[in-house]
């Protein structure tokens, strides 16, 4: 597994809970806080994309 997810020239972090058994991470180097997980590592990289999605349609006008 990669260290950083890419997408759309916005990186997101990857941490895994042990205690809550969720992968989980932020997307990284913007003002807002953006926040996605997922129960298996397949998942993060979608939930990812989704975040940035969401974040691109409220936040900027739109991808």
């Amino acid at each position: 597994m990669k260290n950083v997810l890419k997408y759309k020239g916005y990186i997101g972090s990857i941490f895994f809970s042990e205690e809550d058994g969720v992968y989980h991470g932020k997307v990284e180097f913007i003002r807002d806080l953006v926040n996605y997980e997922a129960s298996e590592v397949d998942a993060l990289e979608a939930s990812f994309h989704e975040a940035v999605d969401d974040y691109l349609e409220m936040w900027v006008g739109g991808n």
